[in-house]
């Protein structure tokens, strides 16, 4: 099943880019496995799936240390500067980054270890009050300039969280504020390449839009479980 799901996924996917002229090597399929057993999540590598997204802390650091053949770990979820020292060997991409204090402890942990950490910071485009996330655009230049800054982190792109409607045009928004933050950032000499943005209701919107970072979920896995 859930390698039928991901041939499914991988067709859209490549449809949606070809309509746009886009090259499908230029997105990142990230499984979104929160709450899934190692068996799932192994089903999921053998059927080609190379990116794996992990929401919460321990989590993550459980997996890994059962899965590393040739998977690349993103950590998606909140992160708590008293957990970045679960997630700090496993994640090869940290998403979200939405504070300095946040990114000097993520710094100074990879630097124990000798790590360069690839992060992106998350930037929130909707009202919801249950979404993390930078607002504040000053906020957003400085934090950025920390990362470049620092030694052991390598600032490589945003993401964001669309509003969870089926309003369209929302999700549109959403993903076009993120896009339009990117060039900004860059016009002032950032080098940001990745716009981790789109779910399994929204992806094709946000492949539209300039997602280079794709984080599925249900329409690999299914429902969850539980939360």
């Amino acid at each position: 099943m859930i390698s039928d799901n991901i041939k499914r996924l991988e067709e859209k996917i490549l449809n949606k880019c070809s309509s746009l002229g886009r090259d499908r090597n230029d997105i990142k399929l990230i499984g979104v496995t929160k709450t899934q057993p190692i068996e799932i999540i192994r089903q999921a590598v053998d059927a080609g799936l190379k990116d794996i997204g992990e929401n919460k802390a321990q989590e993550l650091k459980e997996k890994y240390e059962k899965l590393t053949n040739g998977i690349k770990w993103h950590f998606i979820g909140h992160l708590q500067t008293n957990k970045v020292k679960y997630v700090i060997k496993a994640a090869d991409f940290i998403h979200s980054v939405d504070s300095i204090k946040l990114a000097e402890e993520i710094n100074k942990r990879a630097f124990q270890i000798g790590k360069r950490q690839n992060v992106l910071l998350e930037i929130k485009t909707s009202n919801e009050a249950t979404k993390f996330g930078l607002v504040d655009e000053k906020e957003i230049f400085e934090t950025a300039e920390y990362c470049v800054k620092s030694s052991n982190l390598n600032l490589i792109g945003l993401m964001t969280i669309a509003p969870f409607t089926d309003n369209t045009e929302l999700i549109r928004k959403s993903f076009i504020q993120l896009r339009k933050l990117k060039e900004k950032l860059n016009d002032s000499g950032f080098h940001l390449t990745e716009l981790s943005m789109g779910m399994s209701n929204d992806f094709e919107i946000a492949i539209e839009e300039g997602s280079t970072m794709l984080r599925i979920g249900t329409a690999i896995f299914g429902e969850r479980i539980n939360n």
